[in-house]
């Protein structure tokens, strides 16, 4: 059976990025974004935002919240199994096409995330 849920707390992080990228608190992004401050205090904690507010703060940050929902299936032995690509390609993927980045500077952070991923993941 496969499930799907929205991966609030990678959303809020793509958020976070946004509003650093263009210098603005998060009052700011309340105001632009049209949601309420509450509303982003309610994510930082981990909770969801409403259908609407997910929409708002999407079209604001020019992010697809559907590429933030994770599929997971229910193995035979009842523990989910993630079926999505790895985070590492996908965080490299970025990297490399982020033109603010030359694609020497692309590599080096790449390098820098997987050495980090490698020496913080759980084993």
């Amino acid at each position: 059976m496969a499930r799907a849920r929205l991966d609030g707390e990678g959303f809020f992080a793509a958020l976070d990025a946004q509003r650093l990228a263009k210098g603005m608190t998060w009052r700011q992004v309340a105001q632009a974004s049209g949601v309420s401050a509450s509303t982003l205090t309610r994510m930082s904690q981990g909770k969801l935002p409403d259908a609407n507010g997910l929409v708002a703060l999407g079209a604001w940050a020019s992010l697809d919240p559907a590429k933030f929902v994770q599929d997971t299936e229910v193995t035979d032995r009842g523990s989910p199994q993630a079926s999505e690509p790895e985070p590492l390609a996908m965080i490299s993927t970025y990297l490399r096409s982020d033109r603010n980045l030359s694609a020497e500077g692309a590599a080096a952070l790449d390098e820098l995330v997987k050495a980090t991923y490698q020496r913080l993941r759980k084993k």
